[in-house]
Order: structure tokens, then C-alpha cells, then sequence
């Protein structure tokens, strides 16, 4: 039998048909056998676990969607709140005061100004 690698997680479908083995398993009621890794108590043993870590994993991944929500907006009111503090400088100081430059603006006189492109003439 070739090696399992379980860093990788089953594809749903396979999950899909494994319960659907369970559940034809529990119909057959003469069912015995002498490996232990096969037995009905054992496979609803890990079934049961499974269905508990999957569970907690969507209990978890909801706890984290909420924390990434909360953190997505909280990154946007700094953000509002230093457009409004750069609004205030530049109201307060002008466009074109070193306190403006200090808050990360750029100064009006340092500014490029437009030039005229002059009309290339075609012979």
C-alpha cells in the first residue's frame, strides 16, 4: 500500500462516501471481524471525532472571520482619522508649511509645475 500523505485534507466527496460506507455498514447486522482498527465501535469512535474537529475547526474559523472583520475595520478608521489629521494640518498650517511636509505631505512649492508640450511638427 503506497504511503498516505496527511498533510493534505480529504476532498468532501471522499469524506461523503466513507459516511455513506458507515451507514451501509450499520445495516449489515452479522457484521464481525477480528481487526481492531476495523471494528463498528471504532469506526464510530473516529467518526464521532471527526464530526467534533470539524466542528471546532468551523467554530474557530467563524471566531477568525470575526477577528479579521474587526481588524479590517479598525485599520480603516486609523486610516480615516489620518486623512482627516492631514485635512487639519494642511487647513490649519497651509499647503505649503514644513508642519504639512511633517505629516507626510507633500509641500506646494516643491510640486512640479505642468510644462507646455511644444506640437511636434510632421514633414
Amino acid at each position: 500500500m503506497a504511503v498516505q500523505n496527511t498533510t493534505n485534507r480529504l476532498r468532501p466527496q471522499v469524506i461523503s462516501q466513507d459516511v455513506t460506507s458507515l451507514h451501509g455498514l450499520q445495516t449489515i447486522g452479522t457484521y464481525d471481524t477480528s481487526r481492531a482498527d476495523a471494528s463498528i465501535a471504532n469506526i464510530q469512535q473516529a467518526y464521532q471525532a471527526m464530526l467534533a474537529q470539524q466542528q471546532a475547526e468551523n467554530e474557530k474559523l467563524t471566531l477568525y472571520r470575526a477577528a479579521a472583520d474587526a481588524a479590517r475595520l479598525a485599520e480603516w478608521e486609523f486610516h480615516n482619522t489620518i486623512l482627516a489629521m492631514k485635512e487639519a494640518v494642511r487647513g490649519q498650517y497651509g499647503s505649503d508649511s514644513d508642519q504639512a511636509q511633517a505629516v507626510g505631505l507633500k509641500k506646494k512649492s516643491d510640486r512640479k509645475r505642468p510644462s507646455r508640450r511644444k506640437p511636434v511638427v510632421t514633414s
